[in-house]
């Protein structure tokens, strides 16, 4: 253990003990007691903090103060008070080298400060008090040496072992007797067989933090605090292909030698995980062909291919869902490839041009939809299908995608553009463009003569093309009706007595009311 003024006064040999009126310490002195020395440095100046660091004992005779009456005008609090700014944590005074005892003016200053005073008593020298922390302080930088040493050799061995990513965090538990946490590329907590495992409180806490990180999509390390607990986070993976987090945690902070242990631990797992990502690339070309023998109609060679790889294929029938493959979709992929070798064959997916398709069984549709649905992409989804018709569905798919994409819905099922007919289906396709186009040379018309040709034939069409009907709608003779029909057929270049035309015109209108 690093040495702290309790553990001085502990040492016999050196018959150190608190000045009188230790009693009247606050919480203060007593936490400062416990900190840590970094080194013990003696000085009479009146201020040696130019010349003092953080976590310094500070030793000495008392000579600044003066002799005889003269050290009690010395302003003792303000001395104390440059020593806790200075983040001293204590001062050792020699009781009977200059003055005989303790000035009581500057054990009244310490006490009400909060600063340990130590008393150094006669024929103890200074340097046995600096040599002995020195000895304590080189004592354990060598035993932390040591432990790292032995902690990475251990890490090291784990690795070789054939299940290596587990043996290490294992190994790593074990080591800094904390509990190990690791969250795959979705973001979900994977149990790992440790002895320590995270409390329930903090997991869903924890999850937020790695989700956040993981679509940040960038390679990222940050320390958390919740409540009395510390808690580490590092990334795995690359910036933009993150395969995960690895989540650690204890009462207390890790140190340097802890901290370097982390990092190597980090380092073997990127590793054997950039290790599997020409793999996995090669995996995703595979699932691509393979897609592509489904869509040619190559069912059964397909089958054969997917049984020797991943495994069977989803049953019939079967759903297609699509959403657009993205710069960021790495995220995606690596969550859809978790979700199928959960499902054991119920689920599929490949990237096909610029769509990410997922192709599910109906057990699996809701959980697929729940992992997009979570990872904010926009889905088309196609009817339930055999796979000779896979193409057909795809097309489905799309289409949905194109309205899930007008509408800022974040799923639309083929049968949901089905509702809405043939003139839903135009409309998904822009029609409403074409549209203009073929109705402006009669709105022209209109506005040019101060006729209201539109509003005529629109009202003849919605009568059923009924002479009579439109004609009392209207207030206008059936002949009249009949001019001003032809008239707009003429304009048009259509021929309004044909189904054709008439068909034309009237998706028009259907088309302009929208």
């Amino acid at each position: 253990m690093l040495p702290t003024i309790n553990w001085l006064l502990a040492t016999s040999n050196l018959r150190l003990r608190i000045a009188d009126g230790s009693d009247c310490y606050g919480s203060d002195a007593a936490a400062r007691r416990d900190e840590p020395i970094t080194w013990v440095h003696s000085s009479d100046l009146a201020d040696p903090t130019p010349f003092l660091s953080a976590g310094n004992l500070l030793l000495t005779d008392g000579s600044q103060f003066g002799l005889g009456p003269e050290n009690e005008n010395f302003d003792y609090p303000g001395y104390v008070l440059r020593l806790i700014r200075a983040r001293i944590i204590g001062l050792g005074f020699a009781t009977h080298f200059l003055h005989q005892g303790t000035p009581p003016a500057l054990a009244l200053a310490c006490s009400e400060l909060g600063l340990p005073l130590i008393e150094i008593p006669d024929r103890v020298p200074f340097i046995a008090v600096i040599r002995r922390v020195a000895d304590q302080i080189a004592e354990e930088q060598n035993r932390r040496l040591k432990w790292s040493l032995d902690a990475h050799k251990a890490i090291s061995r784990a690795a070789l072992k054939p299940n290596g990513l587990g043996s290490i965090l294992i190994e790593l538990e074990r080591q800094l007797s904390c509990w190990v946490g690791l969250f795959d590329a979705m973001g979900k907590y994977v149990a790992v067989p440790t002895q320590l495992p995270m409390a329930d409180e903090l997991v869903s806490s924890v999850a937020e933090s790695v989700a956040a990180a993981l679509k940040s999509g960038k390679r990222s390390a940050s320390n958390l605090t919740f409540g009395q607990r510390q808690v580490t986070m590092q990334t795995l993976g690359q910036s933009g292909q993150l395969r995960g987090v690895l989540a650690l945690g204890r009462g207390v902070p890790l140190d340097k030698a802890e901290n370097e242990l982390v990092a190597s631990v980090i380092a073997l797992a990127s590793l054997a995980l950039e290790q599997n990502r020409a793999l996995d690339a090669a995996r995703g070309h595979m699932r691509s062909g393979l897609l592509e023998l489904l869509i040619a109609g190559s069912i059964e060679v397909a089958e054969r291919t997917a049984t020797q790889i991943w495994g069977k294929l989803p049953l019939e029938p079967v759903t297609v869902y699509v959403t657009p493959l993205q710069e960021q979709s790495q995220y995606v992929l690596d969550s859809l490839e978790l979700f199928c070798e959960e499902q054991r064959g119920a689920a599929f997916f490949a990237v096909h041009g610029e769509l990410i398709v997922m192709i599910t069984e109906a057990s699996s549709a809701q959980g697929l939809t729940g992992v997009l649905s979570a990872l904010g992409h926009v889905v088309g989804a196609s009817l339930p299908v055999d796979y000779r018709k896979l193409q057909d569905a795809l097309d489905q798919s799309s289409l949905a995608l194109r309205r899930a994409d007008e509408t800022d819905a974040a799923l639309v099922r083929f049968d949901e553009v089905l509702e809405h007919g043939m003139l839903g289906l135009l409309h998904t396709e822009k029609a409403e463009h074409v549209a203009k186009q073929v109705i402006a040379p009669l709105v022209e018309f209109d506005a040019v003569h101060g006729t209201d040709l539109v509003d005529t034939v629109r009202a003849w069409l919605e009568n059923g093309c009924s002479w009579d009907r439109a004609s009392k709608q209207l207030g206008m003779h059936r002949h009249t009706l009949r001019n001003r029909i032809g008239q707009a057929g003429s304009i048009l270049h259509l021929d309004l007595e044909s189904f054709d035309g008439r068909l034309e015109v009237w998706a028009t209108l259907s088309f302009l009311k929208q």
